[in-house]
């Protein structure tokens, strides 16, 4: 073997782990064993969050730490509502006396962004519609109605599905990813955060080819790393979609997107099939890798990460 190969081997492999795939940085896609006892779980038989659904949202503000998670229990009633817990160093969790935060609302799949002093949540409401809600505190929050989202000639999309809402906003644009019906994802933009309009009218990122994700897409969360966004998503590569797992891909644009040739970064677990939904959090030191469904877990790192 060539020196210059043998070299590049030995870069590529450091303690025994495997080579990355150029443009993935091994912070963003290795992570160390998942936590063997869930941080934060359903609250019991008789609460109105005996169990833990889809997406939750970790946003990490100094020392202080915010989980908004979504509970059910279909032996009471068939809504999934909101619920917030706190935490001191992300790891263990107390729930907000003030649950559920929004009593009557059908609220799921959340992704919160803080701007201007004020937390706006975009999140999937009865029949999958993504709608918006606004909150000054990140407890008391008001509706705002459902997302506007047009087809890119201006006329709104066929009715259905929209939902799994993921934003991120950069130079006063919202970049706005959903799905339909888990079947591929879109982008809309727009100014306002609650009309948009699609980029094209044929999914960013789709289902397939390769068997990981072959039967179901959605965006968990966007990230900007070294100048490159990635996106966290989970996926299928069931038909009955009885098992979920974590995706990565990357783009330059936000429109054309590049999956891992290592995905999934997570694959399916044998002890809990369909856990997923993932958030990233820089802790300081590690990126954490939090899945919320159906409760919530954490992953480290391998690599120390400067924060952003």
């Amino acid at each position: 073997m060539a020196c210059g190969v043998v070299a590049a081997v030995l870069a590529a492999v450091i303690g025994g782990r495997p080579a990355v795939a150029e443009g993935f940085p091994s912070e963003l896609v290795e992570f160390g064993p998942v936590s063997a006892s869930p941080l934060f779980s359903g609250g019991g038989h008789d609460t109105w969050d005996r169990d833990l659904r889809e997406r939750g949202w970790i946003l990490r503000e100094g020392s202080r730490w915010t989980l908004w998670y979504t509970g059910s229990n279909l032996d009471r009633d068939p809504v999934r509502r909101v619920g917030l817990a706190t935490s001191g160093d992300g790891l263990n969790w107390v729930r907000s006396p003030a649950n559920p935060l929004v009593a009557d609302a059908w609220v799921e799949d959340m992704c919160v962004v803080k701007r201007l002093g004020r937390y706006l949540m975009f999140a999937e409401g009865e029949h999958d519609v993504a709608h918006l809600l606004e909150s000054a505190d990140r407890i008391h929050w008001e509706r705002r109605g459902p997302l506007e989202i047009r087809l890119a000639s201006g006329e709104p999309i066929p009715d259905g599905p929209r939902g799994t809402p993921a934003v991120w906003l950069e130079r006063g644009v919202w970049h706005l990813f959903y799905e339909r019906m888990d079947r591929g994802v879109w982008l809309a933009t727009g100014v306002d955060g609650r009309t948009f309009q699609n980029v094209r009218d044929d999914p960013v990122l789709a289902c397939g080819p390769e068997p990981y994700d072959l039967h179901a897409v959605a965006f968990d969360q966007i990230v900007k790393h070294r100048g490159r966004y990635y996106a966290y998503y989970h996926s299928s590569p069931r038909e009955d979609r009885a098992t979920w797992q974590t995706c990565i891909a990357a783009s330059d644009d936000l429109v054309r997107w590049e999956k891992y040739v290592g995905n999934p970064i997570l694959p399916v677990d044998p002890a809990a099939p369909k856990r997923s939904s993932a958030t990233l959090v820089h802790d300081g030191r590690r990126h954490r890798l939090y899945t919320t469904h159906p409760d919530v877990r954490v992953r480290f790192s391998l690599d120390l990460v400067p924060g952003p």
